[in-house]
């Protein structure tokens, strides 16, 4: 690997398994020691990672998502799960919308098999895949292309949104807690999931476990301002407890 594809590497590997020891890394890239050290702290220095004894961890104060390609490989079966049920929540002659996502994609999936229902989202994914479903109404938000995403996002996709009723939408994020809400490392994406709040019936936050105690700099809600979680079931069980306490209806689904 060039030193870029290492870093990319480390710090997607870290996504998934928010730490882990230099000697795993040196095992995983076949490098050096020093090689992995030196990447470390050029991520370090990118705010993305936080070195520890005799390893790194990935920095809870999220500075900059994965891409979508590199995001749809981390945690699938647990995304395919969560998909799994979270269309099982999705009722005929809804009107649905699945935020920009690799875990929404695997709701699509599932949908795009079901009858009478229609199809919102602002992911070309989604649209690409349920293109050819004639069964489905499918709508696109346009907006603000982001490219690493491959979404639309900004004030033009949630002005479009304004103009409807939404039944259920299922929102995804990179980051959440309680004490941080919904939350990301990007402003244009705050304005899609804000107006989704406002317009919809059942607002759903579904996201795998690897994305809790996270946090950007651009809040989007608190939890409290949701109607249901849906995670997997490898969410330590005490945040679990606190999150049923504040009201939420959490779904845990597990594999």
């Amino acid at each position: 690997m060039s030193p870029p594809e290492r870093r990319n590497f480390i710090y997607r590997h870290l996504h998934e398994h928010r730490t882990v020891s230099i000697s795993e890394l040196v095992e995983l890239l076949n490098v050096s020691h020093m090689t992995v050290r030196r990447d470390i702290r050029i991520l370090e220095d990118e705010g993305k990672v936080i070195s520890i004894t005799g390893g790194v961890q990935l920095n809870d104060a999220l500075r900059q998502e994965l891409p979508w390609n590199e995001k749809a490989l981390i945690n699938h079966r647990y995304k395919r799960a969560l998909g799994k049920y979270a269309a099982s929540l999705v009722k005929d002659g809804q009107v649905v919308y699945l935020d920009a996502g690799t875990t929404t994609f695997e709701i699509a999936q599932i949908l795009a098999e079901r009858f009478n229902l229609t199809i919102v989202t602002n992911d070309f994914s989604i649209t690409h895949y349920l293109m050819n479903k004639p069964q489905l109404n499918l709508f696109h938000t346009g907006g603000q292309v982001d490219k690493r995403n491959y979404s639309c996002v900004g004030n033009t996709a949630a002005m479009v949104l304004r103009t409807l009723n939404v039944d259920i939408a299922f929102i995804s994020t990179s980051s959440w807690d309680l004490e941080h809400g919904i939350s990301t490392p990007h402003e244009e994406k705050v304005f899609v999931k804000q107006m989704l709040l406002e317009i919809a019936r059942r607002k759903i936050l579904i996201s795998d476990s690897s994305k809790y105690g996270k946090y950007g700099m651009f809040r989007v809600c608190p939890l409290s301002d949701l109607n249901d979680i849906v995670c997997d079931g490898q969410l330590p069980m005490s945040e679990q407890k606190q999150l049923r306490e504040t009201g939420l209806k959490l779904h845990i689904v597990e594999l």
